[in-house]
């Protein structure tokens, strides 16, 4: 796959091609059919590592290696992989990239919606087709799973749980019998050796329907945890905040440690209801207040301190994003907001610039 020119976010197996190659090129263990790398390379290509040529291999996930071990080896099988987590657990950045390791193509992408239909999952007509030749192959529209199985390739099925329970159910016979039945044409697809599919779910979120005990069945669950410590979590969003300010091609701002680490501690104090040391209990606000939203948050700080600023990322940078990603529900979590703000941020040395920067806001 050719990546064009200019693409605002390129596909994984576009951006790190370079390195899947590097892995290929060194990677003379056993893959499962239509594998492109073997399941010891996927999880090398996720994690990170230094190949026997010496060539670094950046990490795309930090976490447990187990469960990374777990999902791949599952891939391996003929077992559905469902990862399963709260909002910002890289559900959706390591399914993306374990596509693009074991499929050298990670765009066979159905995105759960409420408005998501069995036909998105399925397949579709070419109605003038249809109209004008009546059901035929040409006129069959094939969705992502229907290419997947064809190919014998990963296919990703994101936020499985914001769909309706039939149209969810619509995936239990390709899971079961890894056939598509194609009644209008009297025939059926039958999935090749590769196919596989990662689907993704939380259970925080308003709108989420219940994956039935039949669909469930079909799944080994993987389930994703936020970030073990600061510290860990301080890394991943360091790291993913200086690769997307190559992307977005933001003017060059040192992303301030300090200011990183306050928005990581008021994150973490905040969703778990305490304070770092225990000693204050603290109302948990409606959001989640994810790794992704504190990367979020410190992205939108860098771009203000480039464009607005001294070019030096400071608190007032970051105090809107924050605001603006813990006040969700405008009564519950501003009481929580300001209780966290008099109770905590105004007594902690040194804090007494975000302090003020919240308070003008």
């Amino acid at each position: 796959m050719t990546q064009p020119a200019t693409v605002l976010r390129p596909h994984a197996e576009q951006e790190f091609a370079h390195e899947l190659a590097a892995i290929a090129a060194v990677d003379e263990r056993e893959r499962p059919p239509s594998w492109r790398l073997s399941p010891w390379a996927v999880v090398t290509y996720v994690l990170g590592g230094t190949l026997s040529d010496g060539t670094v291999i950046t990490p795309k996930y930090v976490g447990q290696r187990r469960l990374v071990e777990i999902a791949v080896a599952t891939l391996a099988t003929d077992r559905a992989l469902l990862l399963l987590g709260v909002p910002g657990t890289a559900k959706t950045w390591l399914s993306e990239h374990l596509a693009a390791a074991i499929s050298l193509d990670s765009t066979l992408l159905v995105q759960g919606t409420a408005g998501t239909t069995e036909e998105q999952l399925r397949y579709g007509w070419n109605y003038a087709r249809l109209l004008a030749e009546g059901p035929s192959p040409a006129a069959l529209v094939p969705s992502p799973v229907y290419r997947a199985m064809e190919r014998g390739s990963i296919v990703r099925v994101e936020e499985l749980t914001r769909m309706s329970g039939d149209v969810q159910d619509a995936l239990v016979t390709v899971l079961s019998e890894k056939t598509l039945p194609l009644p209008e044409l009297g025939g059926e697809v039958q999935a090749v050796p590769g196919f596989n599919l990662i689907a993704t779910a939380n259970d925080r979120d308003r709108g989420v329907n219940d994956l039935s005990a039949a669909l469930r069945r079909r799944f080994n669950t993987v389930v994703l945890p936020l970030p073990a410590d600061a510290e860990e979590e301080v890394a991943i969003v360091e790291r993913r905040v200086a690769e997307l300010g190559v992307a977005l091609r933001l003017p060059s701002v040192p992303a301030s440690d300090q200011e990183i680490r306050r928005v990581v501690t008021v994150f973490r104090e905040l969703r778990s209801g305490a304070t770092a040391d225990g000693r204050v209990s603290l109302k948990v606000p409606s959001g989640s207040l994810s790794t992704a939203e504190a990367i979020s948050v410190v992205t939108n700080g860098v771009a203000l301190a480039a464009h607005f600023g001294n070019g030096t990322l400071s608190a007032a940078d970051v105090a809107a994003g924050i605001i603006g990603a813990v006040v969700k529900d405008p009564v519950h979590d501003s009481v929580a907001w300001r209780e966290y703000l008099e109770a905590v941020v105004r007594d902690r040395a040194g804090w007494d610039d975000f302090y003020e920067a919240c308070r003008a806001l």
